[in-house]
């Protein structure tokens, strides 16, 4: 089995993730995938569940958050300005990394919280070792900017990154849940890539377990921004496609 999914949301990510930590790792070795990673959102109370789940399961669990990153400093709460977080995947790949992780998610909430718990750039530097980072799903730095027709700023931001977490630590993440934005933020990945020999990794932004599961996961969105479900124009995912694939599946968008 060559794919693992480093990109999931378990019922921990509050009224986002649909995910169940048993099930979770139950799907996993039913697809005769080895691991799985958990990277709730800017949270790690779902941890110890995941991790006992997982190996019960006899799944390696691999602990992580998607964590939020304040535009400028985690300290500066600015209305309009520093509600413009972005994304980034941080993975544990020793204990080192686990107490880093955790102090980064306790300091973004104890400090950084604003709309949501955030760390910056400085932080990251200062608690890097011990961790993998992936770049993110189309709300990360990186995508953005190249969505946003900053190739520049990507590239320097990836260098950047691939610099700190040093040789394979650092992977510009591609995703394909039949999104337009996502053809071309994968355009410019692949392009900085070629340029700088960064290593690419294929995650699907898994946030439940099976395409039908994806209405259970519309209703926690609906409950979190208070919508009723019937109403139109309200937050919704675009896809029906953030969901536990097996291998096939990603092959089969990643020919």
């Amino acid at each position: 089995m060559a794919f693992v999914h480093l990109h999931v949301h378990t019922e921990y990510s509050l009224l986002d993730g649909a995910c169940r930590t048993d099930a979770l790792a139950e799907t996993v070795k039913s697809m005769g995938q080895t691991a799985v990673a958990c990277t709730d959102h800017g949270v790690m109370y779902g941890a110890v569940a995941f991790y006992k789940a997982c190996r019960k399961a006899g799944v390696k669990p691999i602990i992580g958050c998607e964590v939020y990153v304040a535009p400028r400093n985690l300290s500066d709460k600015e209305h309009k300005i520093d509600s413009n977080y972005s994304h980034l995947i941080l993975l544990c790949k020793n204990e080192t990394g686990y107490k880093n992780l955790c102090r980064l998610v306790s300091t973004s909430w104890v400090d950084g919280f604003y709309v949501k718990p955030r760390i910056d750039w400085s932080l990251l530097k200062q608690y890097h070792e011990g961790l993998i980072c992936l770049s993110a799903c189309l709300a990360g730095y990186i995508p953005s900017a190249i969505v946003n027709g900053e190739y520049d700023r990507a590239k320097e931001k990836a260098l950047e990154l691939s610099e700190l977490f040093g040789e394979g630590g650092f992977y510009l993440e591609l995703q394909n849940h039949g999104i337009e934005d996502e053809k071309k933020a994968a355009e410019g990945l692949i392009q900085i890539h070629n340029e700088t020999g960064i290593p690419l990794v294929v995650t699907n932004d898994a946030h439940y377990l099976t395409e039908n599961d994806s209405y259970y996961q519309d209703v926690l969105l609906c409950i979190q921004t208070g919508k009723n479900f019937d109403e139109e124009n309200r937050m919704r995912f675009e896809t029906d496609e953030f969901y536990l694939k097996s291998e096939e599946n990603m092959r089969a968008l990643f020919p």
